[in-house]
């Protein structure tokens, strides 16, 4: 998932410098919530992993 949030980051970039802002946008922000999701996983897995541990 951090994988595809990378990649849609570095569409953004691109799409950004040739002038393409609407696609630009989209792939931020695409890429954005692909990150928050990915730090979300995240977070669970380590609590979840502190809980089976005890």
């Amino acid at each position: 998932m951090l994988y595809y949030a990378l990649v849609f980051f570095i569409v953004a970039i691109i799409a950004g410098v040739l002038g393409f802002g609407g696609i630009a946008g989209a792939s931020a922000g695409i890429a954005q919530i692909l990150f928050f999701l990915f730090l979300a996983f995240l977070v669970i897995s380590l609590i979840m992993s502190v809980i089976r541990k005890v």
